[in-house]
């Protein structure tokens, strides 16, 4: 409902009264929460952002598991509210390379359960779309339930069936911060004290993050949309452009609002290709282009919107239009859809504009709350396609603990917004990569694709040797890792007869290098640089029991003793898999992985410590070797006077030690299956931790060994990796990790653990082998039985060491005993794969423990 005077006082303010921000209030609403108020700088609904400028498309289709169920889900809350022109969605090729990808729309549509979705011959997709000139496609792929979101009627929906306070034109000036906690949102109408406050401003992300001091990484992006005057071919439309069906007064460009309220009576269309969309509009077509070079706004630019409420900065330039400025792209938007719907060719156009869409640096959505202000929650960079499914997991995530949908929880890692490394605030750094996200909307974007810009910002002290070595360097959060060492390029003649070439898409950017590091390993002995994972110390009087509990397993342990064990949310998923380590008796030591593990993991270890109890997240303090291989003792023990052999360092202990003149703290662990050690030392001593053990490891033939290579060794072990095969959409008795959990101990998710177990696990995950082929199968692709989905690849690789193609996939119970028979689907290709026990590879630990 809507209100005339500011409160004083709310539960949850929500900065924003756009698709995110309403769409949370709604979802916070449903879930028992009447103490919420939306606050907007411009009026109500129609608040001039991008969501009442934008044209509403919903194509679902993702690579993203949860930007597509995000996607349903919004489309069906839509749909069943009334404000969703369920059209369907064809996205055409005009390429064999595009062909491929909708191969690949295809199969995920079919993992992550969208209904019914089909490719098209080009007749069939002219059928849908007569416009579409025939012989410029090759095909299409078409998803039913893609449609339309009337924007204006959403927005009034909402407000209307929202039991929240909504006020508009009213401008947020300062968010209140004290002791690290959100205190107040300060506006121009009033302060309104508040125990939760959520950043839903997408174009003014950035600026508003400001406001409580903290840097998010949202890049406003302008783009092109243009509306043609009447056309005889869609008279059929029931309808004249300029019916305003909305029955609202809109102010400033009333053309622009007129032609987005006429609902689409034809499926909506893509030509990525072309970086070009376009629906219709009664009898009008809108085409919308990202087929130009990136306009980047400002982020300090982006003002109270003007006069006429739009959310634009530039004005249309036709120069974007009819040249070729995309620098992927050798036709202009005008002449590609002149080509493609031939129609519009000499059609005025009634309307032009650009809008304003933002961009973080993975292009992903940012999303959870902020690590530097607690209370402080964000929902930015998403649009109407997603903003339903993302306004239910955030509510569920502030009220209940548990990011998830009604069809059950969710994976966050790629989403929350404390993934971003520390440089990513910085402006030219996320501009630059939202500007190489905006390129890229429509881009086939190759597997494992690296930037060119903004490299080398983070790098181990191993840097200069690895670089002499030939590592063939990936980023991940600034840092530069090594995928696989030029160096090594002999052992690829070594062990040739046992790497599979693989070709086509599964081949970019992969070296068959990394499979002859992997045998190497095996073998002999290599060194992994570990640098990007990072160790947490937690420390003070009552640190034991902290730990105690939040982790899942038993950590009262002896000094010097390692535990595997799990962090998990309220229910019962899996946050992050973490090693504790007890160097002392009230000092622990907790690693986990890279990425974005640490600033998410850590940060949630410090939002719940005692007083009492330190939590020091090291990222960067540590340079780390994981020193691994059947020589490895022979190597280590060459280089300390400490006792390394199997009695005097068992596996899963720890020890304080010098490996020459570095001081380290040894951990006897090992990620690949193989027995070995993880050398953690201070960065300051990493070059001389490198060049120790590269000089004893001469005549053992000590190999570098790349990120590439870590992989293929831990699935042949089934040892898992979170944010891939394990994530806060599982609990530990589905991911097969119940070692990890001690049920006699009180630990956070334990009831809902409980409620599961009780229930019945009908989930579990289950390694699978391709029966007769060597080709590597890729994740996110649907596992069939008797021809329907039971599951999809969550990881998959080559075990080089036993000779055969693993995927990792959760299937309901009954299909998870080993032995039982499945299909992958993958690259248009079908492969039989049997279910496999695991550890496909030493089951006996023989090689670990030796």
């Amino acid at each position: 409902m809507s209100t005339t005077d500011l409160p004083s006082r709310s539960d949850t303010v929500i900065i924003g009264a756009g698709a995110v921000g309403c769409s949370v209030a709604y979802h916070l609403t449903e879930l028992g929460n009447d103490d919420v108020t939306v606050v907007d700088q411009g009026p109500l609904p129609v608040t001039g952002g991008s969501s009442v400028h934008a044209p509403g498309i919903v194509f679902q289709t993702s690579p993203s598991k949860i930007q597509t169920k995000a996607a349903y889900y919004t489309s069906r809350l839509f749909s069943d509210a009334g404000v969703y022109d369920e059209v369907g969605g064809i996205e055409v090729a005009r390429s064999e390379e595009r062909m491929d990808f909708l191969r690949r729309r295809v199969e995920w549509a079919t993992s992550y359960g969208l209904p019914d979705p089909q490719l098209l011959s080009p007749e069939e997709v002219t059928e849908h779309l007569p416009l579409v000139n025939e012989d410029e496609i090759l095909g299409g792929y078409y998803s039913p339930t893609d449609g339309r979101v009337d924007g204006i009627g959403a927005l009034r929906w909402y407000i209307e069936n929202t039991r929240a306070d909504f006020f508009g034109d009213v401008e947020v000036t300062d968010l209140e911060v004290t002791g690290g906690e959100i205190r107040a949102v300060v506006t121009d109408k009033g302060r309104i004290e508040c125990d939760r406050c959520v950043i839903a401003t997408n174009n003014w992300g950035y600026r508003t993050g400001r406001l409580a001091g903290i840097d998010l990484p949202i890049a406003p992006v302008e783009h092109q949309y243009v509306v043609t005057e009447p056309m005889d071919e869609l008279a059929d439309a029931g309808t004249s452009v300029g019916d305003n069906t909305t029955g609202l007064e809109v102010p400033g460009n009333r053309d622009i609002q007129e032609y987005m309220s006429e609902a689409p009576h034809r499926p909506v269309g893509r030509d990525q290709d072309h970086s070009l969309y376009f629906r219709t509009h009664g009898d009008a077509l809108g085409m919308g282009s990202y087929n130009h070079e990136s306009l980047s706004v400002d982020p300090e630019a982006m003002g109270k919107n003007g006069e006429n409420r739009q959310a634009s900065v530039r004005d249309f330039s036709r120069k974007h239009w009819e040249r070729p400025t995309h620098p992927n792209r050798d036709k202009s938007a005008k002449q590609a859809f002149d080509e493609l719907l031939p129609a519009t060719k000499d059609r005025e156009y009634a309307v032009t504009e650009n809008g304003v869409f933002v961009f973080t640096p993975d292009g992903m959505p940012a999303v959870g709350e902020t690590a530097a202000v607690d209370g402080l929650w964000t929902a930015l960079a998403i649009w109407w396609t997603h903003s339903g499914g993302y306004g239910r997991i955030l509510a569920e995530w502030m009220e209940n603990g548990v990011p998830r949908l009604p069809s059950g929880p969710v994976d966050t890692g790629g989403i929350h917004v404390r993934r971003f490394a520390p440089h990513a605030g910085e402006k030219d750094y996320f501009v630059d990569r939202g500007a190489k996200r905006y390129e890229q909307v429509y881009s086939i974007v190759e597997p494992r694709w690296q930037p060119d810009d903004h490299r080398g910002l983070r790098t181990s002290p191993f840097y200069q040797q690895q670089k002499e070595l030939g590592a063939e360097f990936y980023q991940a959060g600034g840092w530069e890792t090594p995928q696989w060492y030029e160096s090594n390029a002999d052992l690829v003649e070594r062990y040739g007869d046992r790497i599979p070439e693989q070709d086509g898409w599964r081949s970019i950017n992969r070296s068959p290098i990394e499979g002859a590091e992997h045998l190497h390993t095996r073998d002999k002995v290599s060194m992994f640089d570990m640098t990007t994972f990072s160790s947490i110390v937690v420390e003070g009087e009552g640190s034991g029991e902290f730990l105690q509990r939040v982790c899942s397993n038993d950590v009262e342990v002896d000094v010097g003793q390692v535990r595997y064990s799990l962090l998990l949310n309220e229910g019962g998923g899996i946050l992050a898999d973490v090693t504790v380590v007890r160097l002392d008796e009230d000092r622990y030591m907790v690693t986990t992985g890279g990425g974005n593990s640490p600033r998410i993991h850590g940060g949630w270890l410090e939002d719940r410590a005692p007083a009492t109890v330190s939590v020091t997240v090291e990222e960067g303090a540590k340079s780390t070797i994981g020193l691994w291989g059947p020589d490895s003792r022979l190597l280590l023990q060459r280089c300390t006077d400490a006792d390394v052999t199997d009695d005097g360092f068992p596996y899963f202990s720890a020890k304080r030690m010098y490996v020459g003149e570095v001081p380290v703290v040894a951990l006897r662990v090992s990620y690949v299956g193989e027995l070995g050690w993880e050398l953690w030392a201070p960065s300051e001593y990493g070059q001389r931790l490198w060049e120790t053990l590269w000089d004893a490891g001469r005549d053992l033939d000590v190999r570098p060994m790349g990120g590439g290579t870590l992989e293929s060794m831990r699935l042949e072990k089934g040892f898992r990796l979170w944010g891939t095969d394990i994530d806060t959409d599982a609990n530990p008795f589905e991911a097969g990790l119940s070692f990890a959990v001690d049920m006699d101990t009180e630990f956070i998710g334990k009831e809902a653990l409980e409620a599961a177990k009780a229930e019945g696990i009908d989930t579990r995950i289950v390694p699978l082998t391709l029966d007769d082929s060597t080709d590597i199968v890729l994740s996110g692709r649907p596992v069939l039985k008797d021809g329907e989905p039971i599951g999809y690849v969550q990881a998959g690789d080559f075990g080089y060491s036993i000779g055969e193609s693993i995927a990792y996939t959760y299937v309901p119970s009954e299909y998870a005993a080993a032995g039982t028979s499945v299909r992958i689907r993958c690259e248009g290709e079908l492969y039989d794969a049997t279910v496999r026990d695991e550890p496909l590879f030493d089951p006996g630990r023989e090689k670990i423990l030796r």
